[in-house]
């Protein structure tokens, strides 16, 4: 069933709902973070619900490590459409001050009181704002943006490297949960450095005639 035209994404050889979806989200979180790449992934998950031939999981949780010293958590539930996160937003930034819940029509700013041995006092004003006009076409903006591009020969605000970066992260978590695994990830060289079996999971064998350059 999971073939065409949508779920080819089912399958591991083609992509995953991290890969489908994540990218996103990863693409957001590294412009608000000034993240390029993690430093170490790992990953837990598996197939516990959804009873059909995917070859990815249902269910995976994924945490990147940046040599900021930053953390970012990825979790995906195919088999629960209940909210993930306290306040409506599909991104959680928690900071020291505060927590900021984001989504395409604006986001909200919750002020940090502190943990259990942490004085209990808000630690700035709580912010809600809404996207001027309300929800706008993301992908029209997208192509607009690079149709314009064409014309001017500058560079577009996403560009090909950008998501090359962003799809990294996806990659990383897949393999870390293949392999069962904490990766280390030199961003450099774009090898992983403490996992010979995951590395060579970068890469696959092409068929004949085609090749990477």
């Amino acid at each position: 069933d999971n073939i065409t035209p949508y779920k080819f994404r089912w399958w591991k050889d083609y992509s995953s709902q991290i890969g489908n979806w994540g990218v996103h989200y990863f693409d957001l979180i590294r412009w608000i973070l000034g993240e390029e790449a993690p430093a170490a992934v790992t990953a837990l998950g598996g197939n516990y619900a959804v009873d059909d031939d995917r070859t990815i999981p249902d269910t995976m949780q994924a945490c990147f490590e940046f040599a900021s010293g930053s953390l970012m958590n990825f979790s995906q539930f195919e088999a629960s459409g209940n909210p993930i996160l306290a306040k409506p937003g599909e991104v959680e930034l928690r900071g020291t001050n505060g927590t900021i819940y984001a989504r395409d029509s604006g986001y909200e700013v919750v002020p940090e009181r502190g943990g259990q041995f942490q004085a209990r006092e808000p630690r700035m004003d709580a912010v809600q704002e809404k996207a001027a006009g309300g929800n706008q076409n993301l992908t029209t903006l997208h192509m607009r943006n690079f149709l314009d591009c064409i014309k001017s020969r500058e560079k577009p605000h996403c560009d090909v490297e950008e998501g090359h970066r962003s799809t990294i992260f996806a990659h990383l978590a897949n393999i870390a949960l293949e392999t069962r695994s904490r990766i280390e990830w030199d961003p450099v060289a774009e090898r992983i450095t403490n996992n010979e079996a995951a590395n060579a999971l970068l890469h696959y064998e092409y068929r004949p005639p085609w090749k990477l350059a």
